[in-house]
């Protein structure tokens, strides 16, 4: 329910009551603009010409089709509602025979709930469940599996599935009794089969340490590579199937890490024998915070590689040795690793030619003025630092798969385009959603963002996208913009995540009704090498990254189109905690805000940390966290607290608990802060509905008209 506790208005009544005064007949509505194709979770066949993907319209996902060489697309799921069940983890048979999808659940939680309930958004009566189904490649209606989730099959057609933590296999048909693959104590993740089909590689998480563990049959032992205190991830076998290689995290345990300090989390790749389990070291990383484990995906990319010298196999995978994530590779034997991808740039998501010989990539760098806040796919020989554009010029291109001959499909966007399939061979680009769009969205009304540059307080260079209908010459208010994350990028163009895509609309539609939005992508985001997105006294240790939207807010007041008295400021998740800094601490910079389930103190989330450790921490040490974590916290400046908010949250969030919304509304009401609530029942972090997103936004985008109330240009 929206609650208005000075407003009787509904959110669409005085937004249509304020904009309806001034705004050209042509502009859009709120759900035209939200009323975008979204395409993701692109997959590829092994050992085929054939690719999948996901579109989202209006919250009705469905599964779509195509092969080589004509790549017509076609839909192969037939999903009428907005109903909140993600559909995830395509994955094809190394054949392409069969094609599994995941529908249900949360897979962007940090938590799960309690008991282990799966997200309900659309308040059903019957309690959702996350199910494996078969989507039929000839038109049948595809076939429930089983309860389940991260399907892999083998090369000789077995599935393996992942249950209750536990790793359990049934038929392809829907017609089997599913049944437990094999017992293992860990938590079972990262199902790997060998190429042969006859084992099956997995991460047997423990905690504060983690195996890697092969199956071979149910008459024979677990087997545990090279089993030590460490934390050990992503089993990759080699071509052969006679060797797995991983990567090697530390354990948790020791003396903690400074609370107020970040410290080095050196890593190193091993290979094991599959026949005795005996592992080998192939390369350490270096004890520097550029050594440490790289964070830009969350893992390390690391894929076996065939050498064209035929010197052996490599191992090519993902560090920021020089300060940025880039691909490396390394002999399977050991040795120093190449650098693949030189210069001052991310590299990003990857995938592996057919033949072993290249790595497909995208990275934020290009030809283009602005491409830093873009991506393009690129190519790369695994043992030469030749890279070879793919796409290029102010579109973004990203997800690459490889499929049939010399192709790769992305998924491509633009500052009008929403996310649709491509496929590229050489310098041929074909769109295979060419009807996708909606013949009611305001394709052709969306405005260009222009790259800009600030700087903060202390000098560190900012970047951001700023908004603006070019043909206005009259002053507007200004809004900035902070993503969540943080380890996120905005980009000159719609996003690779279904929130950000959601956030970069509502900026579209405030840049149409009367504003100029400035999106900041302030420190602790990624895209600008890793001092940048690892920056000294951020977030609980001191808030450093504060005074980059700080510098945005004065950047948009120092603009002549922008009437300085009249800065409004918006955000979810981090920036929901951004958002609320800057009106605690400037509330007369920022006269009203808009806060996605935000964070509001940090005291609660450290202290969780401190609980797991609670005898390795020195009193000072503790007391000192506490103190800093709680000056970084919005709620510690509610005295300098004065703008209006509204607190929009869903009370089913795994990501943000909903006590922070709970806790500030109490302390706003103590303060005699004025806001207003929109909570959505049922609902999660990311909102899996359609019709929730538009509840939101709307709500929204009419707070700031009727808070400034202005007459939209």
């Amino acid at each position: 329910m929206f609650v208005s506790r000075h407003n009787p208005l509904t959110a669409a009544a005085a937004l249509w009551a304020l904009i309806a005064m001034a705004v050209p007949a042509s502009a859009f509505t709120m759900e035209q603009v939200l009323h975008y194709p979204y395409s993701d979770n692109l997959a590829a066949a092994e050992h085929a010409d054939r690719i999948a993907w996901v579109r989202d319209v209006g919250g009705v996902r469905n599964v779509w089709v195509a092969e080589g060489p004509t790549y017509k697309a076609r839909q192969v799921t037939q999903y009428t509602e907005d109903d909140g069940q993600e559909i995830t983890h395509l994955t094809f048979s190394p054949d392409g025979t069969h094609l599994l999808y995941v529908r249900g659940g949360d897979h962007d939680a940090n938590w799960p709930a309690e008991g282990k309930l799966q997200p309900d958004p659309a308040s059903s009566t019957e309690e959702p469940k996350v199910t494996i189904w078969s989507a039929s490649l000839t038109g049948a209606a595809p076939v429930g599996i089983a309860e389940g989730d991260a399907p892999a099959i083998s090369s000789k057609g077995v599935l393996a599935y992942i249950a209750n933590d536990q790793v359990w296999t049934t038929t392809l048909d829907g017609k089997g009794r599913p049944e437990r693959l094999f017992f293992d104590r860990g938590k079972d993740k990262d199902l790997q089969w060998s190429p042969d089909g006859a084992k099956l590689a997995f991460v047997s998480d423990r905690s504060d340490h983690a195996f890697i563990g092969v199956f071979t049959a149910k008459t024979a032992p677990l087997l545990y590579l090279a089993p030590s205190t460490n934390r050990d991830v992503e089993p990759r076998w080699s071509p052969d199937g006679s060797r797995i290689a991983f990567a090697r995290r530390q354990g948790e345990g020791g003396a903690p890490d400074p609370l107020l300090k970040r410290v080095p989390h050196p890593w190193s790749i091993w290979t094991a024998d599959v026949a005795s389990g005996n592992g080998r070291l192939v390369w350490q990383s270096p004890d520097t915070l550029d050594g440490s484990f790289p964070d830009t995906e969350g893992e390390a990319n690391l894929h076996w590689a065939a050498d064209p010298r035929g010197r052996g196999d490599l191992l090519v995978f993902t560090a920021d040795l020089d300060g940025w994530p880039h691909l490396y590779s390394v002999s399977a034997n050991g040795g120093d690793p190449l650098l693949l991808t030189p210069g001052d740039f991310m590299v990003e998501h990857v995938d592996e030619s057919r033949d072993g010989r290249a790595m497909i990539y995208d990275a934020n760098t290009g030809a283009t003025d602005g491409d830093y806040d873009r991506r393009h796919v690129f190519e790369v020989p695994v043992d030469r630092a030749a890279p070879t554009p793919l796409t290029s010029g102010a579109s973004i291109e990203y997800t690459p798969v490889v499929t049939g001959g010399d192709r790769v499909a992305f998924v491509g966007t633009g500052a009008q385009q929403p996310p649709l399939v491509s496929v590229v061979e050489g310098s041929h680009r074909v769109s295979l959603e060419p009807n996708a769009i909606p013949a009611d969205f305001p394709l052709h009304d969306l405005v260009t963002p222009t790259p800009v540059t600030f700087k903060a307080e202390d000098g560190t260079v900012v970047h951001g996208q700023l908004f603006r209908r070019p043909e206005i010459s009259a002053a507007q208010p200004g809004i900035v913009f902070v993503h969540g994350g943080p380890p996120r990028q905005m980009l000159l163009g719609w996003h690779y995540m279904g929130y950000y895509s959601n956030a970069y609309a509502v900026n579209q539609y405030l840049a149409n009704h009367g504003f100029t939005v400035l999106s900041v992508n302030y420190r602790l985001g990624i895209g600008y090498g890793r001092a940048f997105h690892q920056p000294d006294h951020a977030g609980f240790a001191g808030a450093s990254e504060y005074q980059d939207v700080v510098a945005g807010a004065r950047y948009l007041q120092s603009l002549p189109f922008v009437r300085a008295n009249q800065i409004g400021i918006w955000g979810g998740s981090y920036g929901g905690y951004l958002t609320a800094m800057g009106l605690a601490h400037n509330s007369d910079i920022f006269k009203v805000g808009v806060d996605y389930h935000g964070v509001h103190d940090w005291t609660l989330s450290l202290t969780q940390r401190l609980n797991r450790q609670p005898q390795h921490y020195d009193k000072g040490d503790r007391d000192e966290a506490m103190k800093v974590a709680w000056e970084s916290s919005p709620d510690s400046a509610l005295d300098g607290w004065k703008s209006p908010v509204l607190l929009i949250q869903g009370d089913d969030d795994r990501n943000v608990q909903f006590q922070e919304t709970i806790d500030l509304a109490r302390r706003l009401d103590a303060h005699h802060v004025p806001y207003e609530e929109l909570v959505i029942p049922n609902e999660i972090h990311g909102f899996l509905r359609h019709i929730s997103w538009l509840r939101a936004d709307e709500a929204n985008v009419e707070f700031f008209a009727r808070k400034f109330g202005k007459k939209t240009e």
